[in-house]
């Protein structure tokens, strides 16, 4: 196939950036996204031009860090896949491709395609934890019991990868999708119930001031998500919250 590639290219955070048009030729339909960007890459470093920064890692759709904005959607065209994920054989020979990074207040440009997501990890260190008893009378936690749907709809909730596509899709910039995510995959568990309270009002204070926008239910966060995380945990995140506000 041949590509034209509309890339946004940025220096820093600081710098105005703009689109910049890319040719590629005889590129395979077997290709992950992130093979075709490197491929790019190689092709600029040979002209002499500055390669593009983009995230990766894993390339197996686990560490969530290859966040694109892909013909204006999350991770691309495809569905319950990360970018790495997504393959050439979405697009047609000829296709006209625009990439640019997710953009939100919260998730400031490093350079080019790569953003900074470090306030998702503020997020969960504001109360994404459990207590341990390490007094020597541990219990060892296969021996608790859990009803078969709340560990389900915790394991769900656990598969969230803190991509930011959530993020990224939403009008309002909103995370929470997200937050959800990480309060429900503790809140219903029996492990959890310790710090339900203050973890679910840190969590939601520590999004607040990270400038996250607020949810209005449009539903384009499940929509996009990689890892299918559902709505509901929203709502669950809302009872918490309403319940840890009322209890003080």
């Amino acid at each position: 196939m041949n590509l034209t590639l509309k890339v946004w290219r940025q220096a820093n955070a600081e710098a105005k950036g703009k689109i910049e048009t890319y040719p590629i030729a005889d590129v395979s339909p077997d290709m992950s996204f992130l093979e075709m960007m490197d491929v790019l890459n190689e092709q600029l470093i040979g002209q002499g031009i500055d390669p593009i920064a983009f995230d990766h890692d894993c390339r197996e759709g686990i560490c969530g860090m290859c966040s694109m904005f892909i013909n204006g959607e999350a991770h691309g065209p495809d569905r319950l896949v990360t970018t790495c994920q997504l393959h050439m054989r979405k697009f047609k020979d000829g296709d006209t491709i625009t990439i640019e990074p997710f953009r939100a207040q919260a998730f400031p440009v490093i350079k080019d395609l790569t953003v900074d997501r470090s306030a998702f990890d503020r997020v969960q260190q504001a109360g994404g934890f459990v207590s341990v008893n390490t007094s020597g009378n541990t219990q060892d936690a296969n021996s608790i019991p859990i009803d078969k749907h709340d560990a389900d709809k915790a394991f769900d909730a656990a598969a969230c990868i803190g991509c930011g596509a959530c993020v990224a899709t939403c009008k309002n910039a909103s995370a929470m999708l997200f937050v959800s995510a990480k309060v429900s995959q503790y809140a219903l568990l029996p492990q959890g119930k310790v710090e339900a309270t203050d973890r679910v009002m840190n969590m939601v204070k520590q999004m607040d001031e990270e400038g996250f926008g607020n949810c209005t239910n449009t539903g384009a966060c499940e929509v996009e998500c990689p890892k299918g995380i559902s709505l509901e945990n929203i709502a669950r995140m809302n009872r918490e919250y309403l319940y840890a506000s009322l209890k003080g």
